[in-house]
């Protein structure tokens, strides 16, 4: 297991919350019991061989479902020989049938009690594997660093965590209960040599065909199996655009260009199944029909033996018990091939995932920030988003603490991605980006992004209601404290005009409200949780000039003793700030006032280009 691994697993056992006070952390139970063991973090190794850390910490569990099963298996083996011992017993000398009956009941009691025993057993078992496994893919999706979302649709992330979670879980709980009738036919096998060995050849002379049919649909299922896992993958990602972008589609009337996209996923996605199913069916109908060869052969020859007297009635009718019984493991020949290719290829892309190292991490031994200044430093900073394609080139900026800077420039020149460098959703290429003289790289990312808020410009709202979101940072926060945090942001306008004020549903993503509401709702959120260091990046874009005003006037007051970046394209917001850093091409240009910059050409240029914006696009509030 990699270091990453090993600090995910001890990040889940033992959480830890800081009080808004400054004071120590305080270790707290989590509610529910963490995964007691990660995934093998050794690629070269067999899917399963990486599984066992887990399997292996819920192992007694799993053993006692399993010796259950084995019991409930010998029950119903050991039945047909009881049944031809009584038959026997009964035709030879008359001995009466009573004590069978009672040895057959006693059986069905056992093999009764020991299926419930088992069942419930096992699935307790699957289900706490599921949430195990569930709970490890999140966790180390959180940790995950911005540039693999960039790169990886959200639709395939829900289908690694849910469906393929669910086919691993379903073979790695049913296989080998499956794998156990074979033990239950070794012993059926026993049984039967020590009755009749020819008989027991011709009852199991189909079954080396059956065994390739099953090998050959093994091999078959693989890429089948695979395919479909990403076609569905593909589809639910299809979907997901679709339902979270219905304003955008509905606003360019393309439904049907979306309706004949997800046709043509599901087309690709049905002629894998098609497929999947067909080779399921041909051999499928080998592996279930073939054993009854061997039960007309166990009739024919069995029924001469016994007219010759070389068997008895009642060995006939265990055999024939028997080959129904032989029948049951090779007719799930089929699904546990099926399951296995499906959990292979599932149990792939779920690797795919977890062997993903988080580029941004903490080092060993992390620093935590105790009593942040708020002064950052970014020194000779190289950065871009792909390795073709720089955004920033040796930047160097200074803040002080406590200082109120804004940041302008023209769209793309890196203002947006200064603020990304500064909360460490990224890390540079080159150079260095401190906080209180700490390399960010050093410090421990919870203290880091307690240190430093944003306020994005395009927030995103979970589908809660108001006062959910507003206190997400600090989810014990007081209705005083949240109405305080709604107030500054100049939110309680609105909020107040809604029929159930901070307990209204916002909708997914915030769907119920315009973009000026969700921005001051961002806005509200991140002031609750008074960073040392607050950065705005556009953070007012969509709302109106009144509004506006009125924002800065409260931020005013916030900014008081607390660094405070402001990413601006208005005059009205760089009016907030006591310096500006002007940034072009990926360096800092220009810094001094506003009025000490206007002389500079490139900064008038970007003045003019904001005020045309922003009279071209107005706010909604």
């Amino acid at each position: 297991m990699s270091s990453w691994q090993e600090r995910e697993l001890t990040d889940l056992a033992m959480r830890t919350v800081e009080s808004g006070s400054g004071d120590e952390p305080i270790a707290v139970e989590p509610r529910f019991p963490p995964p007691r063991a990660a995934i093998d973090g050794d690629a070269s190794l067999g899917w399963i061989r990486r599984m066992r850390p887990v399997l292996a910490a819920r192992k007694g569990a799993f053993a006692f479902a399993l010796g259950c099963a084995l019991l409930a298996m010998l029950a119903q083996v050991a039945a047909p020989r009881l049944i031809m011992a009584g038959i026997d017993a009964v035709l030879a000398g008359g001995e009466a049938l009573a004590p069978f009956v009672w040895a057959l009941a006693g059986l069905a009691l056992l093999r009764g009690l020991m299926t419930w025993l088992h069942r419930d057993w096992l699935f307790r078992f699957a289900y706490d594997l599921e949430a195990d496994l569930r709970v490890l893919l999140y966790a180390h999706m959180g940790r995950l660093s911005a540039s693999f979302y960039d790169r990886v649709q959200s639709g395939e992330l829900i289908s690694r965590a849910n469906s393929d979670i669910r086919s691993v879980q379903m073979y790695l709980t049913f296989g080998p209960l499956i794998l156990l009738n074979f033990v239950g036919f070794a012993f059926a096998f026993a049984l039967m040599l020590a009755v009749h060995v020819p008989l027991t050849l011709v009852a199991l002379a189909p079954m080396p065909v059956v065994l390739y049919a099953g090998w050959r649909m093994r091999e078959l299922l693989f890429p089948l199996s695979w395919m479909v896992q990403a076609r569905q993958a593909a589809l639910a990602t299809l979907v997901e655009e679709n339902v979270t972008g219905v304003r955008v589609v509905r606003s360019f009337a393309a439904e049907q260009q979306q309706l004949s996209a997800v046709a043509r996923a599901t087309r690709r996605l049905r002629w894998a199944s098609v497929s999947q199913l067909g080779v399921r069916a041909t051999y499928a109908a080998l592996i279930e029909n073939l054993p009854r060869l061997g039960m007309a052969g166990v009739l024919a020859y069995g029924g001469v033996l016994a007219l010759r007297g070389e068997v008895t009635v009642g060995a006939v009718v265990a055999f024939s018990t028997y080959v129904v019984m032989l029948q049951a493991p090779f007719r799930m020949l089929g699904a546990i091939a099926l399951m296995s290719q499906r959990a292979a290829a599932s149990a792939g892309r779920m690797y795919e995932v977890l062997d993903q190292p988080p580029t941004v991490s903490e080092r060993e031994d992390p620093v935590s920030i105790d009593r942040p200044r708020g002064a950052v430093t970014l020194r000779d900073v190289t950065f871009g988003y792909d390795a073709d394609r720089r955004i920033l080139h040796g930047l160097d900026l200074d803040v002080a603490a406590g200082e109120t800077l804004a940041l302008v420039g023209a769209t793309g020149c890196g203002k947006s991605t200064v603020a990304r460098l500064i909360a460490r959703t990224y890390d540079v290429d080159s150079g260095q980006v401190a906080v209180d003289g700490d390399d960010v790289r050093d410090l421990s990312l919870p203290s880091l992004r307690a240190t430093v808020g944003i306020v994005p410009d395009e927030p995103f709202l979970f589908s809660g209601s108001i006062r959910d979101n507003i206190a997400y940072g600090r989810p014990d926060a007081s209705l005083e404290v949240v109405r305080a945090a709604a107030a500054a942001a100049q939110a309680t306008e609105f909020i107040d005009r809604l029929p159930e004020g901070l307990d209204t549903p916002v909708g997914e993503r915030g769907a119920s409200l315009s973009g000026g509401q969700r921005q001051r709702v961002a806005l509200a959120r991140t002031l609750l949780v008074d960073p040392p260091v607050l950065i705005l990046d556009d953070a007012t874009s969509a709302v109106d000039a009144v509004v506006e005003e009125r924002i800065h006037a409260a931020l005013q007051e916030r900014m008081v003793d607390r660094t405070t970046i402001v990413i601006a394209h208005r005059l009205s917001t760089i009016a907030l700030a006591e310096r500006v850093a002007l940034i072009d091409r990926g360096r800092v240009v220009a810094t001094g006032t506003h009025r000490e910059l206007l002389d500079d050409e490139r900064y008038a240029a970007v003045l003019a280009r904001g005020m045309t914006t922003g009279a071209t696009t107005g706010g909604a509030a």
